[in-house]
């Protein structure tokens, strides 16, 4: 069979990624250029900001990219790109660079959904095993989704309000902690202990998911031992609250494992590069035999190897996009139709 090299594009947020994907398994080539140090010193992502930075830096990442492959850009069969969901400006930029790249060489081009890219960042140097469990945990996410087959999708549960990763940015922004928020909270708990009380979100047999509660817990914490004239335990703060968030988690996926009998989990998402998070996912996998995947941390953030995994299947069933494709904020969890 044919080998096949895909050329990903990843521009959903703040970080400029490109990547040289065969056969949907093997990385040939990977660049990411962050914009982290920007926007750290606004506390967060700035849209208008990240949107200018990708057009400053995308055609030097594609340079990087290529200078560091055996293939040039004439042996790539496909390009592939993010075109949702995520910030619509920074979307565009990847979108209509991959177009120009497209109709200049010729090359078919491939609609690729940032959350499907996280779960298939588990194919990279691996295999997905079906049937399986996906737990996706990012920023802009939190779900757990049952898969029979490559693209056959079932969202078991939801988020009913935040994502777990907005959650810790939130809270670290509360705890005084610099940007990004989540791996500085998971720092600080591990020098903690869980001993302020937090709400248990959800406390039910769904599969939904809640924090905007333990986000509202600690913020009035904070405020009201301010008011008292108490000092925060900060570390013990992080602690008792990445403890309630991650019990959420544990117990929606242990109730899945359950009642599904799967014996395949991955953990999908920029949340999934936690240590702690892994520590405790996988306590619950091992007393139900399940084996866990969790991809190398390289690919748990926003990077484009993981589009050019989740690009292949694509590539295989024809399904490529038309040159009128445009980035979209929000999308279903399905992959983007034939046009």
């Amino acid at each position: 069979m044919k080998e096949v090299y895909i050329l990903a594009i990843e521009s959903s947020c703040d970080e400029t990624s490109m990547a040289i994907v065969k056969n949907g398994h093997q990385v040939e080539s990977f660049t990411v250029l962050t914009q982290m140090d920007t926007h750290a010193a606004y506390g967060g992502v700035v849209p208008e900001i990240a949107s200018r930075m990708h057009t400053e830096n995308i055609t030097m990442v594609l340079e990087e990219t290529l200078k560091k492959s055996s293939i040039p850009i004439e042996q790539i069969d496909a390009i592939a790109v993010t075109y949702a969901p995520g910030l619509l400006g920074s979307l565009l930029v990847g979108v209509e660079f991959a177009k120009t790249l497209a109709l200049v060489y010729k090359k078919s081009l491939i609609a690729v959904n940032h959350t499907i890219g996280h779960i298939y960042a588990n194919n990279i140097d691996n295999e997905l095993k079906f049937p399986l469990l996906a737990l996706a945990v990012s920023g802009g996410h939190t779900d757990l989704i049952k898969m029979e087959k490559d693209y056959q999708f079932e969202i078991l549960g939801s988020t009913l309000d935040d994502a777990i990763g907005e959650c810790f940015d939130k809270v670290a922004r509360v705890l005084e902690l610099k940007y990004p928020g989540g791996p500085n909270v998971e720092k600080l708990a591990a020098l903690g202990t869980p001993s302020y009380p937090m709400p248990i979100p959800v406390n039910d047999n769904t599969y939904n998911f809640s924090f905007s509660g333990l986000k509202s817990a600690v913020i009035n914490l904070v405020h009201n031992e301010r008011q008292r004239g108490n000092e925060i335990r900060k570390e013990d703060l992080a602690c008792s609250f990445q403890t309630a968030a991650f019990d959420e988690l544990k117990r929606k996926v242990e109730l899945a494992l359950k009642n599904t009998n799967i014996k395949s989990l991955i953990i999908a998402g920029g949340v999934s590069a936690s240590s702690k998070l892994r520590e405790e996912i996988n306590k619950v996998a091992e007393k139900y035999g399940v084996k866990v995947s969790v991809p190398e941390k390289k690919y748990c953030t926003d990077n484009a190897a993981m589009i050019g995994a989740a690009a292949y299947p694509l590539y295989l069933q024809k399904k490529f996009a038309s040159f009128d494709l445009n980035a979209m904020s929000q999308t279903p969890l399905t992959e983007k139709k034939e046009q």
